[in-house]
């Protein structure tokens, strides 16, 4: 008698195949979740440098109209000097946990937004500071980022360094 073999097919997967692509998911996220935390970071801290550079217009036309400048967006017309708000405050991004604008009557005012409210870990805390200079230049640093967890330069924008 001959010996008749069956072919079977095989059906599923072994434990080994799924064992091996478990691995390879688990790799990829290693990789990827450490990418996007910083890609999130990065761009948390570009868009802040970009809304309080949208406010350098408002305080050069506070300026050259001789008035102080002021957060927020009530203009106090009654002051001497007049008051005159460049509609921003702590309020008008998600990402800004305080604003404040120092030396706001002088040739030299300094607008501060430091990250905070919905802004990630690793730039809670951070300062953007544009500063004038009495000639009219605008310059853009980032501050306080060697004292928050998790801060790399690499996330400040080309543009606004990393003090």
């Amino acid at each position: 008698m001959k010996n008749i073999q069956m072919n079977r097919a095989q059906k599923g997967f072994t434990l080994i195949e799924l064992m091996i692509v478990v691995a390879i998911i688990g790799i990829l996220a290693a990789i990827a979740i450490p990418q996007y935390q910083d890609y999130t970071a990065r761009s948390q801290v570009t868009r802040v440098v970009g809304e309080v550079s949208a406010l350098k217009t408002s305080a050069e036309t506070t300026l050259q109209r001789g008035a102080t400048i002021v957060p927020g967006y009530t203009d106090d017309l009654t002051a001497d000097p007049q008051e005159l708000a460049i509609g921003f405050d702590a309020a008008t991004s998600n990402m800004v946990d305080t604003f404040t604008v120092a030396d706001g009557g002088t040739a030299t005012p300094s607008l501060q937004a430091t990250l905070g409210d919905n802004a990630s870990a690793a730039v809670t805390n951070v300062v953007v500071e544009y500063t004038r200079d009495a000639q009219g230049r605008w310059t853009c640093a980032i501050t306080g980022g060697g004292s928050v967890t998790g801060w790399k330069d690499s996330y400040a924008p080309s543009g606004c360094p990393a003090s």
